[in-house]
């Protein structure tokens, strides 16, 4: 059943092929044989999934399914869920138990889904590695000596392995896109404010965006078809009408422009990386869709100015972890002061200290106006850049990622090398674009992805380019040798 697309699961259970239950079953009992090795969760909650799957058998047998009836996914462990503990892969949380349910999980829960779990991640979801996580490094499932990519590699992870049939992530620079094209799976992000925050542990709350992740476009479709709409207790939720993301999957792309942006193609950039995306486009050639360059010349700032307004959002997001509330708080603290500072330091690992210092020193007097305004005057121009580039274009592409998945510990004590892992990422979350990548190809065994970026709340149109692609090739059905006979 592993081997099955979280669709063609759906399909299953409606045809009684198998229950709920013997479905549930058998992705925790994969979990329980093969993710000592992987390390892709923290927390399964295996007596929930299996209430909810006879929950699920009943309503399937009552004809009162919903989009997700009986269908497992994998949650980031930066959702809060209620009575479940929601640790963000932090000491500082490691023994929070969440009174309430994010809007993404409650929203997919009253359409059937069954939570197997909460996925390992970046702490704070500050990482491009998965490697800062609280509970250790997570291993990619096609090379156990290699990262996942990050922040949600948990996720990512899980889904290469086929731990799991579907899951979901959350995108600040990248966090579903980058480990999505190191596992060989399809992860999207929407457009900033398509789906709801509310109960997702801040990081930098005007690049967060939650997305869903799966082996396929239509499992991303399904998905997203789930968790997406206006949420009154999210204020930067917008209230738009949700598309219908699966009937989109049907769309012809004949007459399709696409526009290659030169600085996704730099000479720096590992030729066979470049090659596998330069195919996949050649193929949606010849499915009928046109190819033009185009330029995005800000895009070059992407990184140095998202590394100025996240860590700055990140300093104010998580100064309400004071050892107070809730949260890590230190032994015998002699006063105030004391507390604060011993909490803080014994709770927070070097990444996140590393970026709270950057913020507080960017929205400090006196370097206010020469860091961060100028960061926000550059993350406007990048903006520009991509309304003009779609005046001309329907949707963008180019590699996920600069380079496939790294060797564990290869980056960790060089941040500025880490940080160009999401060089193509970022500058979509500092516009709010959606952007979804897919696996199009493999560099010495491991996997590769190509990133289609849209105009906003176009995300029916680059799920259905991909779910045109898939159609005509075979990469995202590849598996791994891990697990067992795939």
């Amino acid at each position: 059943m592993h081997t099955k697309t979280l669709t063609e699961l759906k399909a299953g259970l409606a045809n009684r092929d198998f229950s709920s239950r013997e479905l549930t079953e058998h992705f925790l009992a994969r979990i329980q044989q093969y993710d000592g090795e992987l390390n892709s969760f923290i927390t399964v909650t295996a007596d929930t999934a299996l209430a909810q799957a006879d929950a699920a058998d009943a309503a399937l047998a009552a004809g009162n399914a919903g989009l997700l009836t009986g269908l497992p996914i994998a949650h980031k462990d930066i959702f809060c869920t209620e009575g479940v503990r929601t640790s963000c892969g932090s000491k500082m949380l490691d023994t929070f138990i969440a009174p309430y349910t994010a809007t993404v999980v409650e929203k997919m829960a009253a359409e059937g889904a069954v939570m197997l779990g909460k996925t390992n991640m970046d702490e704070f979801a500050m990482g491009s590695s998965n490697e800062t996580s609280y509970y250790g490094p997570v291993k990619n499932p096609w090379d156990l000596e290699r990262v996942p990519g990050g922040s949600s590699g948990g996720a990512a992870a899980c889904l290469g392995a086929r731990l799991a049939p579907g899951a979901t992530g959350t995108d600040t620079g990248g966090s579903i896109r980058q480990p999505a094209a190191l596992n060989n799976i399809t992860g999207l992000k929407p457009t900033y404010g398509r789906v709801s925050r509310w109960g997702m542990i801040a990081f930098a709350s005007s690049l967060d965006q939650a997305g869903p992740m799966g082996q396929s476009a239509e499992d991303c479709a399904l998905m997203l078809q789930a968790m997406a709409g206006h949420d009154h207790r999210d204020s930067t939720s917008l209230n738009e009408k949700v598309d219908d993301y699966l009937g989109a999957l049907s769309g012809d792309i004949s007459g399709l422009t696409i526009g290659i942006p030169e600085e996704f193609f730099p000479d720096t950039l590992d030729g066979a990386i470049a090659d596998n995306s330069r195919e996949a486009i050649r193929e949606l050639e010849k499915l009928g869709a046109k190819v033009v360059s185009v330029s995005l010349p800000s895009i070059k700032l992407s990184v140095p100015a998202y590394y100025v307004i996240a860590p700055a959002e990140a300093s104010s997001n998580l100064s309400r972890f004071d050892g107070v509330r809730f949260g890590h708080r230190c032994e015998d603290p002699q006063d105030l002061e004391d507390l604060y500072k011993r909490s803080r330091s014994e709770g927070f690992g070097d990444e996140v200290k590393r970026r709270i210092l950057v913020g507080t020193y960017a929205l400090s007097a006196g370097y206010y106006d020469a860091y961060y305004r100028r960061a926000q005057q550059v993350r406007r121009l990048i903006r520009d850049d991509f309304a003009r580039a779609f005046e001309k274009v329907d949707v963008l592409m180019g590699p996920t990622a600069p380079e496939t998945a790294f060797k564990l510990g290869d980056k960790k004590d060089d941040p500025v090398s880490m940080y160009m892992a999401d060089v193509f990422t970022i500058g979509v979350n500092l516009a709010g674009l959606p952007a979804l990548s897919m696996p199009t190809g493999f560099i010495n065994g491991l996997p590769t992805g190509t990133q289609i970026i849209g105009n906003y709340f176009r995300e029916g149109q680059i799920l259905n380019v991909a779910h045109k692609y898939q159609q005509a090739t075979d990469w995202h059905k590849q598996a791994p040798a891990f697990g067992g006979e795939q």
